[in-house]
């Protein structure tokens, strides 16, 4: 309908699907990502070792998992991405509904590892995380009700988001997951805000949010413990974020070395959530700041493809997509820092686990087959025509 109404411009015909995809793929955000999931690996090859020999496997036997699970994730990102919005929009959904099912269902055969929240399947030889698939689904479930809702007679796309948003929402703080909760919500209301949201019914989201945070204190151990240990002066040394603390200071600048950080030895969690401090001790800020920037080029390069995006519904899953991913990698390293409380999330591409890697690799993919160069032009040139 696009084309039809503002023209397009000229296609390449009969061109390749390789070579068609190389030409409009965004190719910094590409290199971002395989360098992150190199760096993965590498960290690995630290941080794992410990607990490879802790449970009597091999000493690279996670190292090994993480560059299958990676592998797999990689062929993902690059099929989804070969994919026309409409394609990614179709499966999106087919997943997001399974998905939700599978979260659903949760309380009646999920498992929680001994970690007090039901959040996997064990299938034995691995274990699926249903949260970590649905977030890229229901982003781009929401932007087509969104985008659905902008149409002449539309439907009330954004009631039906908000009421699917609170659903989740619910299912995650009774696993409890609170981390993920509050990322569904916040990709939600990224995408309501860009839909042109009233900021007095986002002010009163915000209260909302602060007023279920505080009934979850007083009702949740769980939650309680993590924002007490958040909210003490004193940080207890024998705690994983003590630990985590201890191993960032010890890194200064340039790090302890290669091989010789201690943080490993004592986290249990060094590969998954607090693969950070295993970087900033032996690597040093230099590689921690490294890190950043590839998580914020891959973001910020995203939005700025999106801002000339016509489509309302590319821009507004786009723009979920984009926000979600770079909030979770910041939440990931502020709680490392002792900048927010522990929320048992994972740093995309870098931190090891099959769902977490494999998910991420969709949503990326997703991402970039969003922001691909597309024939239908820029919404600038629909602006200098209007003028």
């Amino acid at each position: 309908m696009t084309e039809m109404v503002y023209g397009a411009v000229p296609i390449r015909d009969g061109e390749p699907i390789l070579p068609k995809w190389w030409r409009t793929i965004d190719k910094w955000s590409l290199s971002c990502v395989l360098i992150l999931f190199a760096i993965g690996l590498l960290l690995g090859l630290a941080a794992s070792v410990p607990l490879a020999e802790k449970n009597g496997f091999p000493p690279f036997h996670y190292v090994i998992r993480q560059a299958v699970f990676g592998v797999g994730a990689l062929i993902a990102m690059i099929l989804t991405s070969m994919m026309t919005p409409v394609l990614v929009r179709r499966l999106a959904v087919l997943g997001f509904v399974v998905a939700f099912v599978a979260l659903a269902l949760l309380p009646f055969f999920g498992t929680d590892f001994g970690k007090g929240a039901m959040r996997w399947y064990s299938l034995g030889f691995a274990s699926i995380q249903p949260s970590e698939f649905l977030k890229p689904g229901f982003v781009v479930a929401a932007a087509w009700m969104m985008a659905a809702s902008q149409d002449i007679n539309g439907p009330p796309g954004k009631v039906w988001s908000f009421a699917l948003c609170i659903s989740i929402v619910l299912m995650l703080a009774l696993q409890p997951d609170f981390g993920q909760a509050c990322l569904v919500l916040f990709g939600w209301g990224v995408m309501y805000f860009v839909a042109g949201a009233p900021m007095v019914l986002l002010v009163g989201m915000a209260g909302m949010v602060v007023f279920a945070g505080t009934i979850a204190y007083s009702n949740s151990e769980h939650f309680a413990r993590r924002i007490d240990g958040f909210l003490s002066p004193d940080v207890d040394p024998r705690t994983q974020l003590g630990y985590a603390t201890n191993a960032i200071q010890e890194g200064g600048l340039f790090g302890v070395g290669v091989g010789e950080g201690q943080v490993k030895w004592s986290l249990p969690d060094a590969h998954t959530d607090f693969i950070i401090a295993v970087a900033a001790e032996e690597y040093g800020l230099i590689l921690v700041l490294c890190i950043i920037a590839l998580y914020t080029g891959i973001v910020v390069r995203s939005l700025l493809r999106l801002v000339r995006e016509r489509d309302p519904f590319i821009r507004l899953a786009g723009t979920g997509l984009a926000c979600m991913f770079g909030v979770q990698a910041m939440i990931n390293m502020g709680v490392a820092v002792r900048l927010l409380p522990a929320k048992g999330m994972t740093l995309p591409f870098v931190s090891y686990g099959g769902s977490s890697v494999i998910a991420s690799g969709i949503a990326v993919g997703m991402l970039l087959a969003f922001t691909r160069t597309r024939p239908q032009g820029e919404i600038s040139d629909l602006l200098g025509r209007r003028r």
